[in-house]
């Protein structure tokens, strides 16, 4: 009786069934049969060649192999925001075709994530100016590990930076409701250390404005915490009469909670968000936001060429400046 291991179907297997050769099983089973003009009822037929024998691809074996396991990681700290869902479906399109699965890591754990396996790629949202994990990214990079880390204080070593200048383009967006209002309040997911709040402080302060914490609510890190912040803050009755929010989904639980209190906006309150999702584009009201324009696409252009161009040195700082982008909700 045979072994199960000697009993396993091999590429050469399959391309006998097939009637191909080994080069194009390999293409069509890594999906990159498209950019190597493989009919499709020449990928239909391999595919099915592969169902009827039962194999499947042993990526470990690739990896070591290789060097490569077909993985984009996308380390996102706040999976339900909007902005990490478009992100997420922007990279996914964008490396589908390379033949490579985008995976999101979930709570922003990139540190066990690496430690465990080795992608191909590692995109980081978030990260604390922290000189231990500057180090450690450092050493994860000089193990041949790509990495792309959105950081406003971070220089890279061996990894690339993104940069946005968000804070400087978060004070254009509480001048703008000071145009118009005196009662200018702030849903926040944190008061400390946290740029884009200081935006806030500092910009009423410059304008001669009290900081009135009454103004202020406070919300947890995600859309359901972000609405029943605003929903706390508009029920109040001093309520502001704008509203600057420190995430493009606060700013939009927003709108929603306005819309069930029956506060129109933007006649009875402006808001603004931060971040432009694409979500906020396509809200009732359009959203006013401050963010990068073109951001995702060109995310995903940076993961390809890390993608594509292995050889070549990263260790770059790509800048995304950010501007205010003025819609219906202000």
């Amino acid at each position: 009786m045979s072994s199960p291991l000697a009993e396993r179907p091999t590429l050469r297997m399959v391309a006998k069934e097939a009637g191909v050769s080994v080069a194009t099983v390999s293409y069509v089973l890594s999906g990159r049969h498209r950019s190597h003009t493989i009919k499709d009822s020449t990928a239909d037929r391999v595919r099915e060649a592969a169902s009827r024998l039962g194999y499947r691809r042993n990526d470990a074996a690739r990896a070591i192999r290789t060097g490569k396991s077909d993985l984009v990681l996308l380390s996102l700290s706040v999976l339900a925001d909007p902005w990490s869902q478009a992100v997420a479906a922007t990279v996914s399109s964008a490396v589908s075709p390379l033949g490579k699965t985008a995976l999101i890591v979930a709570d922003g754990d990139w540190r066990t994530v690496l430690t465990n396996r080795t992608p191909d790629v590692i995109f980081i949202d978030s990260i604390k100016p922290d000189p231990s994990h500057a180090e450690e990214l450092a050493a994860f990079a000089a193990q041949g590990v790509q990495i792309v880390v959105f950081s406003e204080t971070l220089e890279p070593q061996g990894f690339d930076v993104i940069r946005s200048g968000a804070e400087p383009r978060c004070h254009l967006a509480v001048e703008h409701l000071l145009e118009h209002h005196d009662r200018v309040g702030a849903l926040t997911s944190r008061t400390t250390g946290f740029a884009r709040f200081d935006a806030y402080v500092n910009t009423l302060r410059a304008a001669g404005k009290p900081i009135d914490s009454n103004q202020i609510e406070v919300f947890e890190q995600h859309p359901e915490g972000a609405y029943r912040a605003a929903m706390a803050l508009l029920s109040k009755p001093d309520r502001p009469t704008a509203l600057y929010c420190t995430t493009d989904f606060a700013a939009i639980a927003a709108v929603r909670a306005a819309h069930r209190l029956r506060i129109d906006v933007p006649r009875d309150l402006a808001i603004v968000g931060v971040g432009n999702t694409p979500e906020g584009e396509t809200l009732d009201p359009s959203l006013s936001t401050v963010g990068p324009v073109g951001f995702n696409e060109a995310l995903a252009n940076i993961i390809v060429g890390r993608l594509t161009d292995r050889e070549g040195a990263p260790g770059e700082v790509f800048d995304f400046p950010w501007q205010l982008i003025v819609r219906e909700s202000s």
